[in-house]
Formats: C-alpha cells, sequence, structure tokens
C-alpha cells in the first residue's frame, strides 16, 4: 500500500490481511511475521501457521497448498518461495528493487515492482518475461486471473490499463477504464471480468476481458471522493464488493445479460477509450443519452429538472443511469482498511470482513433480496497460539495428498538456504534436483474441491538463490 493511500485511510491497524485466491484461507502479515488461517466454518476460524519471523511485508499462499511467497521488511528486494509446514526456505530471488506485490496462480509467479513487472514459470521459477520501463506504480497494483490474464496501470494521468496475457505472453488490450488514475482492480475467478476503481472512488466499473467493453457501471457514491481500500469478486462472479475509507461497505450485483451483451460487442481498438472523460460520466453517446432521460420514468425527469441547476445535464443524467449497490454494510468506524470478500462458509454465502485492526468479520449475506447485511461472527487475529500450529485442512486419514502434522513453535526450523535445509538431512542421499522434486510437490499438492474448478498439477522450482536484473 503507497503512502498516499495510508494517508486516506487515516488510520493503520498494524495489520495486513489477504485472502488466497479461492477465499478458502487468510494471511495475517505483521511486525511479528505471518500466520495463516483456513476458513472452513462460521464458528471457528483455525491458524495453520505461525512463522515466528522478522516483520514480513507480503505473505501469498498459492491455494490451500503449502507453498508461501514471502518479502520481509528487511530484504525488500528478495522473494522468498517457502514450505511453510516443513518451514523451510525452497528458493530465493532477489530484484532490482523493493518488491511491491506478488501474484500466483496454478501457472505463474509474477512480481510488481515500482516501475516493471516480471513472470515466472512456476513450475520451475524461470523468468519468462519482464515488463520494463512501465509508469510510476508504487502501489504495485497488478491483477493475475487463474486463466493467467495480468492487468496493470499504464499511465499516472488516467486510468488507463494493460490487459497482458501472462500464459502466452502477448499483449491482449488496453483500456481506459476511468479518467483519473486507477487505484484498485481484480479480475474475476472465471478470469472473464475484470473490476475497477479510480483514485476518486465514485464509480466501480466492469470490464469483458475478451473485447474490452464495460459490462457494468455501479455508482459507489455521489457527494465524496474516497479511497477504496478492496475490490472482489465473489467466487461466481455474481458480485462485486468494494470497500474505501468510509463507513460503508458496497455490493454491486452483476447482470448475466449484461455480460452476454458486452461480449457479443466488437473488440475495442487497441488504443480506444471505454469511458467518457467525467468519472460520473458513462459511455453512452449524446443521442443515447438523451433517449435515456426522454424514456425514463416521470420520477427521473422530475429529479432531473430539480438538480440540473447545480450540475451539469450530461453528469445528472449518467448518475441516474448507472446502477447502485445490492447490499450494504455499516461499520462501526471510518478510516481502517477491510479487505472484503463474498465466499462460502460451510455451504452458506458469506460476507467476510478482515480489518487491519486485527479481526475478521463474518456477515450474513442474502442473495435473494440483498439489503443490509448482519454480522454474525467477529474473530480476533491478533494473538498467535504457540502451541498447535499446523491443522487438518481436509480429506481422510488414507488420503496421502493431505499432511496432518502438529508441530510447536520451537519445532519449526529456522529459515535459511535450500542448500542448508539439505546440510541438516543426516544419511540423505538423494539428489538436490530429487529433493527438490519431493520438496516443491509436498508443498503445491492440496485436495482439490470439487466445486471450484482448479487444474491439478504439480510445479517445481528451482533450489538456488537468483538474482533477476
Amino acid at each position: 500500500m503507497s503512502d498516499t493511500n495510508q494517508k486516506c485511510f487515516g488510520k493503520s491497524g498494524g495489520f495486513s490481511i489477504k485472502f488466497n485466491q479461492d477465499y478458502t484461507s487468510l494471511s495475517v502479515v505483521s511486525k511479528q511475521g505471518y500466520r495463516l488461517f483456513s476458513l472452513s466454518s462460521v464458528d471457528r476460524v483455525d491458524e495453520i501457521f505461525c512463522s515466528h519471523d522478522e516483520d514480513t511485508k507480503i505473505a501469498e499462499r498459492l491455494f490451500s497448498s503449502s507453498l508461501v511467497a514471502v518479502v520481509t521488511a528487511s530484504e525488500p528486494h528478495k522473494l522468498k518461495v517457502c514450505h511453510f509446514k516443513k518451514g523451510t526456505e525452497i528458493c530465493n530471488y532477489s530484484y532490482p528493487s523493493d518488491i511491491l506485490s506478488v501474484k500466483l496462480n496454478r501457472s505463474r509467479l509474477v512480481v510488481c515492482l515500482v516501475d516493471s513487472i516480471y513472470i515466472h514459470n512456476i513450475r520451475d521459477m524461470r523468468l519468462l518475461h519482464s515488463i520494463k520501463n512501465m509508469s510510476n506504480n508504487p502501489a504495485g497494483l497488478c491483477t493475475l486471473s487463474l486463466s493467467s490474464h495480468l492487468a496493470y496501470p499504464i499511465s499516472t494521468a488516467a486510468g488507463e490499463l494493460q490487459i497482458f496475457d501472462a500464459g502466452n505472453l502477448t499483449s491482449r488490450l488496453k483500456v481506459k477504464a476511468h479518467d483519473s488514475p486507477l487505484l484498485a482492480m481484480n479480475f474475476s475467478f472465471n478470469g472473464t471480468l475484470l473490476a475497477t476503481a479510480s483514485e476518486k472512488g465514485t464509480v466501480i466499473r466492469v470490464f469483458c476481458v475478451k473485447n474490452g467493453q464495460k459490462v457494468h457501471e455501479f455508482r459507489r457514491g455521489l457527494k465524496r471522493h474516497v479511497s477504496i481500500g478492496s475490490l472482489n469478486f465473489s467466487i461466481c462472479a455474481s458480485y462485486v464488493v468494494a470497500s474505501s475509507n468510509t463507513e460503508t461497505v458496497h455490493i454491486f450485483r452483476i447482470d448475466p445479460k449484461s455480460i452476454e451483451q458486452a461480449e457479443r460487442r466488437n473488440c475495442i481498438d487497441s488504443g480506444s477509450a471505454t469511458s467518457n472523460n467525467n468519472e460520473g460520466e458513462t459511455d453512452k453517446s449524446d443521442s443515447d443519452k438523451s433517449d435515456d432521460a426522454a424514456n425514463g420514468s416521470w420520477g427521473m425527469s422530475f429529479i432531473t429538472k430539480a438538480v440540473t441547476a447545480y450540475f451539469p445535464t450530461n453528469v445528472v443524467t449518467d448518475v441516474f443511469s448507472q446502477d447502485r449497490a445490492y447490499a450494504t454494510v455499516q461499520l462501526a468506524e471510518a478510516g481502517l482498511r477491510y479487505e472484503c470478500v463474498i465466499a462460502k462458509v460451510e455451504k452458506e454465502t458469506r460476507l467476510l470482513l478482515a480489518c487491519e485492526d486485527g479481526f475478521l468479520y463474518m456477515y450474513d449475506f442474502d442473495d435473494s433480496k440483498g439489503g443490509e447485511c448482519k454480522l454474525i461472527r467477529a474473530h480476533d487475529l491478533r494473538l498467535p497460539l504457540h502451541d498447535i500450529t499446523e491443522v487438518d485442512i481436509g480429506g481422510n486419514e488414507n488420503d496421502t495428498s493431505v499432511l496432518n502434522v502438529k508441530m510447536t513453535a520451537s519445532m519449526i526450523p529456522a529459515p535459511g538456504t535450500y542448500a542448508g535445509v539439505l546440510k541438516g538431512r543426516p544419511g540423505d542421499k538423494m539428489s538436490v534436483d530429487s529433493d527438490r522434486c519431493r520438496d516443491l510437490c509436498e508443498a503445491v499438492e492440496y485436495p482439490i474441491k470439487s466445486t471450484i474448478p482448479l487444474f491439478d498439477e504439480i510445479q517445481f522450482p528451482p533450489v538456488t538463490p537468483i538474482t533477476v536484473e
């Protein structure tokens, strides 16, 4: 998070909390290290690992596997790929400047610096491609879909972004999403949609990844500009949830018909814009806007006439044509950053709010009628559990792909190089390559849930430290 964005929130809870790719676990990062939790129940949140390590900046877990990408405050330019169940470092990479964000999926690992992006093959951690001389990106803003589409800002003056195919290493589309610089964006779970928000924070836009056409435009607020804290799709891609530095969390509903209509439109030109220059405007032509105003209800016409004396006519028309929130949450206080997702917990749809003050809040979400969400549970994630740091994450006793290990803090080996790990294994005559395959195989394996379409592949990153130029 950039310093400027933090000032917008006004407070700092001391924790950075992130969900994994399918919202089944979360990481809590602080000056004392990082901790991982499993989200399988409303009544309890199980701590599955505590690093007891140095000041940590980033800890990104690959789904429900044992693979975690870690960046510490003492070495902000170095990425450590770790096997957290063994408490070992598998390999590390050094970069020209501080690492601002790390994104993972089952085939790619992406590292974002202030002016460059590095794309690795997560199977062997080879550097496949680098994007250099980018526009200044102090927040490390980028997002990676499960289908390996990568989106990142390409302008500091406007909300323009590039969609890059990290799988085939080719550029796809350039989209001008907003007039103001981008502050938040995220792909849907299936990778077909991209949600964006600018520094103004008044409008949330959703685009079709296939052709760059706009699917929806949601009005978050009208009176004030805000700083968006998080912007995420639900797993089913039917909702977008946005939090900000205000006391309200907004949930927007996506119409499947709007997606179909956007997919049928022609692909936009690589340099064309998909939004007008006013943050409150949509992409309609002047004639379309006039038709909308003429065909609106008498209530719309009355309100429009009443306020045109104070605002430009086109802005008024566009504001009323934008979709509003389907559901909301009223927070106790403003100014704290919340990471918000909609996930299935015990087969029920829940709204999860992870706050930087170290608490996880679970809300009931009625997807049939929306409205105000009701708080049903709050979990304190601030204090580590010093005894059991590994729990059963699924499967059965006969399933060898599941590791059910109990270890205390004193049993966790100190972090070090992979060579050091090998030296600590007396009588081990296996080759380095065999150990590499075994450790990485164990790190990335996890039970595949039938309700989530994941690719059951095995990845093998290398075992030697590498400096990336």
